[in-house]
């Protein structure tokens, strides 16, 4: 008998790469009933980017690709987090009247997969609701980036409630997933009793790949993602730009930019313009594509108020390697040790590097290009051999035969 999987949403789009892209349809296809429950703001669910649906994916329940969605307008736990740790402590089902738990618990699944802190809320009460009525459930925790983040800004009495809450949930969650083996550890810091996973945001094999080739009088720098204040800040780029322009030919590829609450495309300085390539955001299969250009790809975090960044292995930075790119980043501990292992980018050796710092590393990197054609060689066999979705997809699968093994 088939399986039923319930995927349980708080904030990502229901298009998201990883949850709906890579997890739901590889189960879907390896003959799992999969439904996904996921949030709608005002009424519309929203694409990647923010943008809302305005002319299509208009019904409450409707089936994509194979795997039931099933919507709700979304809610703002985090407002009410002191009253969710209450119903966490109080071991009891009835304080759980969410719309995300009672929608969870009328799909009757064997298996709950949460993508966020506030679905695992969520799921705690549906696993206990169908507990109570002699039903037992697995609960699935897929952890894309640690809450609560001990080195955000955030107040420091709502860490230590979180923090309490997360380690009173994972006593009820059967495995967690999670996407860096420090964060993996992290974990196993908070509750040493729960079953750890890392199953890595890496994209499958890009197709008809073609080795890069690096004897240009040009480099092209790729950005992938958001540009923000904080992932990637415009200026940052724009002054590398300025910076590089009297010394090499330096060009800038953005595949993302603003999110859908800023209008257009990123404003860039007119003497820039010709220098700056934007792409927009492109469907997941499209990137490839755009990264034909790309010669090497920045992956710039903030580590002095994020914990997560530190220990973070993001979907861009194993875009870029999947494609052939080798990555220039600041220092980061999963991503400086993932280079140092398969010696696939450039470090420079900073917490907080700034334009100056990456220019100079570009300057080195466009002088010896000889080094970079070796990374791209060595980026794409490490995610042939190790970290394509391929065999990330073998990973989630086991997981969830030894769940169904446990029932």
């Amino acid at each position: 008998m088939k399986k039923k999987v319930c995927f349980l949403v708080a904030d990502h789009p229901f298009l998201d790469a990883r949850i709906f892209k890579k997890e739901a349809k590889t189960l879907f296809r390896h003959g799992y009933d999969v439904t996904m429950i996921v949030p709608r703001r005002q009424g519309l669910l929203f694409h990647i980017d923010g943008t809302p649906f305005r002319d299509t994916f208009q019904q409450d329940t409707f089936i994509h690709e194979g795997i039931t969605i099933v919507t709700y307008e979304q809610i703002h736990f985090e407002k009410k987090y002191k009253l969710l740790h209450h119903h966490v402590q109080s071991a009891k089902a009835d304080r759980f009247t969410n719309a995300l738990t009672r929608l969870g618990i009328a799909e009757q699944a064997d298996i709950y997969h949460a993508h966020e802190f506030f679905s695992l809320y969520a799921g705690v009460g549906v696993k206990r609701a169908l507990g109570s009525n002699k039903k037992s459930v697995s609960l699935i925790y897929d952890s894309h980036e640690l809450v609560p983040d001990p080195k955000s800004l955030i107040g420091e009495a709502w860490k230590r409630t979180m923090k309490k809450m997360l380690t009173a949930m994972l006593q009820e969650t059967d495995y967690v997933i999670t996407v860096s083996e420090s964060i993996k550890s992290w974990y196993h810091a908070v509750q040493p009793g729960v079953p750890v996973e890392v199953i890595y945001n890496s994209p499958p094999l890009t197709p008809a790949y073609e080795p890069k080739l690096y004897n240009t009088n040009r480099l092209v720098l790729g950005y992938e993602g958001i540009v923000n204040r904080s992932r990637g800040k415009a200026e940052k780029l724009f002054q590398l730009l300025e910076i590089s322009k009297p010394r090499f030919d330096l060009h800038l590829s953005i595949i993302g930019g603003l999110t859908a609450d800023k209008q257009g495309e990123l404003s860039v300085p007119v003497h820039l313009e010709p220098y700056v390539h934007q792409h927009g955001w492109l469907p997941y299969e499209d990137i490839p594509q755009a990264m034909k250009e790309v010669d090497i790809g920045l992956v710039d975090l903030d580590v002095k108020h994020s914990l997560n960044n530190h220990y973070a292995l993001p979907n861009k930075f194993l875009s870029y390697l999947n494609n052939g790119v080798p990555v220039l980043v600041n220092r980061c501990k999963d991503m400086s040790d993932m280079i140092h292992r398969h010696q696939c980018g450039y470090i420079v050796d900073k917490e907080q590097a700034g334009a100056v710092d990456y220019a100079d590393a570009l300057f080195y990197l466009y002088n010896h290009q000889e080094q970079l054609q070796k990374m791209s060689q060595k980026a794409r066999r490490s995610m042939e051999e190790h970290y394509h979705w391929g065999i990330m997809e073998k990973k989630l699968l086991r997981l969830y035969e030894r769940l169904g093994e446990k029932e």
